[in-house]
């Protein structure tokens, strides 16, 4: 039984949540019952580079301080399953840490991560790079990343503002950076 995350206390931090959630005027769904609050953001551009050179910009985690904007600093392997240790934040806003989990990688495709705040359920956050071909020239490039947990409502503004500006910043500089040789 799913239920068995719970503790006494668990119950009543649940009912409490419930609770200050039917007060303010939106829904929560119980995270161990699956249901949580959801956001997405996502912002793309196309790129005038082939999809293989936009890859080896966005895979080439060491340079990131040249160049890119909003994730300041990234380091891990580009495969499945490992551990990234990232600090991302758009352009004079406040920069976070984080460890999350390479989940996919599919080579001058697609490569996500699953970062989480603390425990499952509470924020967590499903990012994606996306390189779809349009030929053998040039590529759309998109970023998307799916928030879900029980602080999501809390963060809706922040996140359509702060979280869309810091992927167009980068898109930009990627156009820029994945162009130069082309």
């Amino acid at each position: 039984m799913r239920g068995t995350a719970y503790s006494a206390g668990g119950t009543l931090l649940m009912e409490c949540i419930r609770a200050f959630a039917s007060e303010t005027h939106f829904s929560l769904f119980d995270p161990f019952q699956g249901g949580s609050e959801m956001k997405e953001v996502s912002a793309e551009i196309e790129i005038e580079a082939p999809a293989e050179r936009v890859w080896e910009v966005l895979t080439d985690f060491a340079k990131f301080p040249e160049w890119n904007p909003f994730i300041r600093q990234m380091s891990g392997e580009v495969r499945t399953g490992a551990q990234l240790h990232v600090q991302l934040g758009p352009t004079g806003g406040r920069v976070m840490s984080f460890k999350p989990k390479m989940v996919n990688v599919e080579t001058n495709r697609e490569m996500s991560w699953l970062g989480r705040l603390l425990i499952p359920g509470l924020f967590n956050g499903e990012h994606s790079f996306t390189i779809q071909a349009l030929d053998e020239k040039g590529v759309r490039f998109v970023q998307h990343e799916k928030f879900t947990g029980l602080l999501v409502p809390f963060m809706a503004k922040s996140l359509d503002r702060d979280t869309r500006r810091g992927f167009e910043e980068m898109n930009r500089a990627l156009k820029e950076r994945a162009e130069r040789a082309y």
